[in-house]
């Protein structure tokens, strides 16, 4: 199963430092039974980016948690057995945890098939929707708007061999 694990380019580090995403348990997102459903009409490269963005979304949210961290949303691509990724069947169906999984393993450096980063020049606006997620969460509007805008900016791929350079 593809899954899409949100971190930042400190936490891309450690990844490539530790030989792995963990320690477990490691929340990502995949295309779930719930989204499935969610997207009625979309087929599967268009689930497999629906669930790539839910990851980029939750990357903002490691942003705002960590305001001294450059302000690129990172997103990885991970092959783990199906087994491995489990959705939690209470949250299942609420909006804000489709497709999310959990996987109670280490996913080791081999497991990643690629990594998705902002480019520079996105820095400003994503910053702008970092400093805004929470008051978007409390129902305002124009923080909401701000957030969206992120979306505005597509995630660059980069090849696992290129972590070097991205870090």
């Amino acid at each position: 199963m593809r899954v899409y694990v949100p971190l930042t380019l400190p936490l891309l580090a450690r990844v490539r430092e530790d030989g792995g995403i963990g320690p477990s348990p490691v929340t990502a997102y995949a295309v779930t039974p719930a989204l499935r459903e969610w997207y009625l009409s979309g087929n599967e490269e268009e689930l497999e980016y629906a669930a790539l963005s839910r990851a980029a979304q939750a990357s903002l949210r490691l942003l705002a948690m960590a305001p001294e961290v450059d302000r690129r949303r990172v997103v990885v691509a991970a092959d783990v057995p199906d087994r491995a990724a489990v959705a939690d069947p209470d949250r299942a169906l609420e909006p804000e945890a489709l497709g999310e999984v959990r996987i109670d393993e280490v996913i080791p450096l081999a497991a990643l098939a690629a990594v998705h980063v902002d480019a520079a020049d996105a820095g400003e606006d994503i910053a702008a929707a970092a400093a805004a997620v929470g008051a978007a969460d409390l129902g305002d509007d124009d923080a909401r708007f701000t957030v969206d805008g992120a979306a505005d900016h597509e995630l660059l791929w980069y090849g696992v061999q290129e972590i070097d350079g991205l870090v």
